[in-house]
């Protein structure tokens, strides 16, 4: 699954809320368990914070579930 989420007028948002809303998790403790397990990976490599500050134009990637999420930043915002 591929997944695009827009920041739109934020600046960031913390990698657990991010799995959460996109649907790449059932919960928020899901994502957090998920996370501290070490099956999220962000531009290529494990990440272990939970609320890790996520940005525009990263990519957040579950290998053991085929999820690749690209976190862009609308024009309009």
């Amino acid at each position: 699954m591929n997944e695009v989420f827009d920041l739109q007028a934020h600046e960031h948002i913390a990698l657990c809320d991010l799995l959460k809303i996109t649907g790449a998790s059932e919960s928020g403790g899901q994502a957090k368990a998920m996370i501290s397990d070490g099956l999220v990976w962000r531009n290529g490599e494990v990440e272990t914070r939970k609320t890790a500050k996520i940005k525009d134009g990263e990519v957040i990637t579950l290998p053991e579930f085929d999820v690749t999420i690209r976190v862009t930043k609308s024009a309009l915002a």
